[in-house]
């Protein structure tokens, strides 16, 4: 069966190059405040403002710093090309793995998901669903390459 909804096999390469830099720059943006001076300037928004509140502004430019917005852009592509690039040997018992993958990512995620529903509120809550969009793809690409590892580990055994 042809796989046309994945990137080909290069496309891996960059997207580790994208995923590593982007994950350890994440973790130092979200947790010490990281930011570049470098990346502070206007950039045009389609709402500012209260969220839904009189305050608000459509389509306006915004100043402010884009280390986050760009961090997280370069997190999600990289994650992207990584967890959908095809392998070297695409066959029909790797694409059993990755669709298996991908339901097990989806079940742990909504599952943590409906726990921080449960323990997180307001701001933290708000939090937790951004780093909610990250972690389908953290997810399905931990248990995808792990998978991949077992059955090459097993296969050698035989």
């Amino acid at each position: 069966m042809k796989a046309n909804y994945l990137f080909p096999n290069r496309f891996k390469k960059v997207g580790w190059m994208l995923l590593l830099p982007s994950a350890v720059l994440g973790v130092l943006v979200l947790f010490f405040d990281l930011e570049f001076d470098f990346l502070d300037g206007r950039i045009f928004t389609l709402y500012s403002g209260e969220f839904l509140g009189e305050e608000g502004e459509f389509f306006k430019l915004f100043s402010g710093n884009y280390t986050k917005t760009i961090v997280g852009l370069l997190f999600l592509i990289g994650a992207i090309l990584v967890a959908f690039s095809k392998e070297k040997h695409e066959d029909e018992f790797v694409s059993k793995i990755r669709l298996e993958s991908l339901v097990w990512a989806i079940y742990i995620n909504y599952l943590i998901l409906g726990i921080c529903f449960l323990l997180f509120y307001d701001l933290d809550f708000l939090m937790v669903m951004i780093l909610n969009m990250f972690t389908i793809l953290i997810f399905f690409i931990i248990r995808f390459y792990y998978s991949l590892y077992q059955a090459k580990k097993q296969l050698s055994y035989e």
